[in-house]
């Protein structure tokens, strides 16, 4: 009788669409390709509930993909979006041979995942990621995960999880780099700050652009810039107006993964002013890319080089413009978790 394959099935809210769509959860495409290097024999099948929108199979890039198409609508809907993931999970473990479940974030993948997990007597891990660990997830309450079977992406985020749930995870593991995805650095770097990400409030971009306002009386020709988007677009650009900053700010809107990396090797300095963060990948990624990074969140206990912690906004504002001053910045590539490795640490849990 030939034996089954043995899987590992990860459960995320969303993934990409096709191998083109790299603005989807690109720190979550980075470990899949990951894990699926270093475990050649390994099948990986990522199951995802609200998007791509459309129901389907199809293949990333070698992984197969089942997505259930929730469209993140609530009610029924959301209950009729459990159910399909429990009847293809039930499909799975008769067909394969599942090593264990990885759910993204405590939230619905984890309660699905937990439950079924149990059920069928199989391993499960959560990766807490971010908000998932703040006080009043209700999650919490529909599945008590126990420390042993939560991954903390930051030394942050256990803590936090500790605090507010009295729960501590075990496993703390970061989303990794992979170094292959950057191109050669240029001799010269023309943008002196860059800012990338969801256009949210809860990130804070209007601290950015006053950052902006401020430094450009000391640099006139200052050059910023901001990629992504959101809803606080608009805002931001009629901020910008006001301070007058046409010449200094440029908002690109939404680039892929690449351009993104490609722009970070090019500035001198990352500015992260979100307010809460589990352990962003573009810090790690504007390490490597050879940034000063400056941010209000600290994810981990270890200070790393070239990355400066800051408290209050004014604080940013002088610590980007003593960066900004100094004769001679250090450009060397700081390279914090190297994928392989995160992937190694991940499957170590399940063998």
């Amino acid at each position: 009788m030939k034996s089954k394959q043995e899987t590992l099935i990860i459960l995320s809210p969303g993934f990409p669409k096709d191998e083109a769509d790299s603005t989807c959860i690109p720190a979550l495409q980075v470990f899949v390709k990951g894990l699926k290097e270093i475990c050649p024999g390994l099948d990986v099948v990522v199951l995802a509930f609200q998007y791509p929108f459309q129901k389907g199979e199809y293949q990333w890039h070698g992984i197969k993909v089942i997505s259930i198409g929730g469209k993140n609508k609530g009610g029924l809907f959301h209950l009729a979006t459990w159910i399909r993931a429990w009847v293809i999970l039930r499909k799975l473990n008769k067909t394969r041979h599942l090593i264990g479940l990885l759910s993204f974030w405590l939230g619905e993948c984890a309660f699905v995942g937990s439950y079924f997990a149990k059920y069928f007597r199989l391993c499960h891990y959560c990766w807490l990621v971010g908000q998932d660990v703040k006080s009043g997830n209700k999650y919490f309450n529909w599945v008590k995960p126990k420390g042993d079977s939560l991954i903390a992406m930051s030394d942050f985020l256990a803590t936090e999880f500790k605090i507010n749930y009295n729960v501590s995870p075990l496993n703390v593991i970061p989303f990794g780099v992979d170094v292959s995805s950057f191109g050669t650095a240029p001799l010269h770097r023309d943008i002196d700050i860059l800012g990338a990400g969801s256009l949210i409030p809860l990130k804070q971009y209007h601290l950015f652009v006053e950052t902006i306002g401020f430094l450009r009386e000391f640099f006139p020709g200052i050059k910023a810039v901001i990629c992504g988007n959101g809803t606080e677009m608009e805002r931001l650009k009629a901020l910008a107006a006001s301070l007058h900053l046409e010449q200094n700010l440029t908002f690109t809107g939404e680039l892929t993964h690449q351009e993104v990396l490609g722009l970070m090797q090019r500035s001198k300095i990352f500015l992260h002013p979100s307010m809460y963060e589990g352990f962003s990948t573009v810090l790690s990624e504007a390490l490597y890319a050879g940034a000063q990074v400056v941010s209000f969140c600290k994810p981990m206990e270890k200070q790393f080089r070239n990355h400066y912690v800051v408290k209050t906004s004014e604080e940013m504002y002088e610590q980007v413009l003593a960066i900004l001053r100094a004769k001679k910045l250090d450009h060397r590539p700081v390279l914090l978790y190297p994928v392989e490795q995160i992937a190694k640490n991940v499957i170590s849990l399940f063998v």
